[in-house]
């Protein structure tokens, strides 16, 4: 594995603004969101409106992955990302929710999930995961990927390139009358022929006019999610794979999570719309 040092917490930039003509999520300037009460299943309407949530939000981590080099700052990530957003007439989901400051999640390396953009500066080998979420017209669409900067070790690049793997397989397992866990099922399966460890306590999720609808997609094989998926059900897969253990710490920002014994961990998702064979994509740029 690369020898690279652990991160430690950079310095913050101010709030980036959103033009005012622009719609916020209701939790903005809250410190929670209303708990989601519809329904799973989203009619044609919502499904359409987040096609063009998913294709911003996808858009905008494009833009923002361009400039993954040695020498970036995480924080230089976000603005892309951001001004990508609000320039299609889209509010970066993350920024202000439940009090987080940035319009992406950056997790490099040893971090699972939840990085805050800062002055953290990228170095040539790591791999950075990029989070980002678009609301426009009432809804959400979400999605994530990693990516390599500069030269990065071979363990590394093929815990990269099988945890995107993960998640195509999990999306072809997306089935009408099959039970939740089926996804789970398949992505653990498959991180065992490497020895990976499959994080379990963050999870997939129901989206759509709520960022979390309190659907859970667990991605190991949970007896508990006997849930079955039907026709016009939107959520997400994000599977996170590490090459240690699945175990976890939290940074004192209450939001920066990272694997136990350091070692590297990837990630990728995507939201998606249930039909009557299988299972749309709604993050494709």
């Amino acid at each position: 594995m690369s020898g690279q040092s652990l991160l430690v917490p950079g310095e913050l930039s101010p709030a980036r603004s959103v033009p005012g003509n622009i719609r916020r999520p209701e939790y903005v300037g809250k410190p929670a969101p209303t708990p989601y009460t519809g329904p799973e299943v989203q009619s044609a309407e919502t499904i359409e409106a987040m096609r063009i949530a998913g294709r911003i939000a996808a858009q905008a981590m494009e833009e923002a992955a361009k400039l993954i080099a040695p020498g970036v700052t995480t924080d230089e990530l976000d603005k892309v990302a951001h001004d990508y957003m609000c320039d299609h007439g889209a509010y970066p989901s993350t920024l202000g929710y439940r009090g987080y400051p940035k319009s992406l999640c950056s997790s490099v390396n040893e971090v699972i999930c939840h990085g805050i953009p800062d002055s953290t500066v990228l170095r040539d080998g790591d791999i950075v995961n990029l989070d980002v979420t678009a609301y426009i017209g009432g809804v959400h669409g979400d999605n994530n990927a990693t990516y390599l900067c500069g030269d990065v070790d071979e363990e590394s690049r093929l815990l990269v390139e099988r945890t995107r793997e993960a998640l195509n397989r999990a999306i072809k397992a997306v089935k009408p009358g099959r039970q939740i866990n089926v996804i789970g099922r398949v992505i653990e399966s498959y991180a065992k022929r490497f020895g990976y460890g499959v994080v379990r306590d963050f999870t997939g999720h129901g989206i759509n006019s709520s960022f979390h609808s309190g659907l859970i997609i667990p991605h190991y094989d949970s007896p508990h999610a006997t849930t079955v998926i039907e026709p016009g059900m939107t959520f997400t897969i994000e599977p996170m794979l590490t090459l240690g253990t699945h175990d976890y710490d939290m940074w004192d920002d209450g939001w920066t999570v990272v694997t136990k014994d350091r070692k590297r961990t990837a990630q990728f998702e995507h939201t998606l719309v249930v039909t009557d064979s299988g299972a749309e994509i709604l993050t494709l740029p």
